[in-house]
């Protein structure tokens, strides 16, 4: 019985780990950052973690109990990932802690109004809300239609993923270049 429960540990932190590497990959696609607006910052990469991640999210939220599990350890995944890459970039230990809280409220807050937006089929209201968080209040919303087609074309493209390929982590995303038929 023991060694069920280190195994399906194993197993788990496996299908964790690749589905988080799955998010990141497509997070990384250079052409977010040379095509779609998003600076190449480090605030930058975390604007586009976030975006897959709440994407990601969305479609987990509809997920029996065993993929809504496998999410909420996707999301600690994310946000240890985002722990270690403060420290490496050398903030000290005293002010990680303030760090964390300030970047969790930005992702929830993100989270809630790209989801909104998602769910209203509203892609004006969800490239004004990219252009503020991405940019900035004053910037042009017309700079991310195409990042918010995309976030539209992905929330159809997981709404129609079997509940399997969720509870196996298996979960992919269309890439930009070729949205019609290519996957990351």
């Amino acid at each position: 019985m023991i060694l069920r429960i280190f195994g399906k540990s194993r197993s788990n932190r496996l299908i964790v780990q690749r589905q988080y590497g799955v998010i990141t990959a497509t997070a990384r696609q250079p052409c977010f950052y040379t095509d779609y607006g998003v600076p190449d910052t480090v605030m930058g990469r975390f604007e586009m973690l976030s975006v897959v991640m709440i994407l990601f999210l969305r479609r987990t939220s509809k997920s029996s109990e065993s993929g809504k599990q496998m999410a909420q350890e996707v999301v600690d995944a994310f946000f240890m990932d985002i722990d270690y890459s403060i420290r490496e970039l050398g903030v000290g230990d005293n002010s990680v802690p303030k760090r964390m809280k300030k970047l969790a409220g930005m992702f929830y807050g993100r989270l809630e109004r790209y989801v909104r937006c998602l769910q209203d089929r509203d892609l004006e209201q969800l490239a004004i809300a990219l252009a503020q968080n991405i940019h900035s209040v004053e910037a042009d919303p017309a700079d991310m239609a195409e990042l918010a087609r995309w976030m539209l074309a992905n929330a159809d493209h997981l709404d129609r993923i079997d509940e399997i390929v969720v509870e196996t982590g298996m979960v992919s995303f269309l890439v930009p270049e070729s949205m019609e038929t290519g996957r990351v």
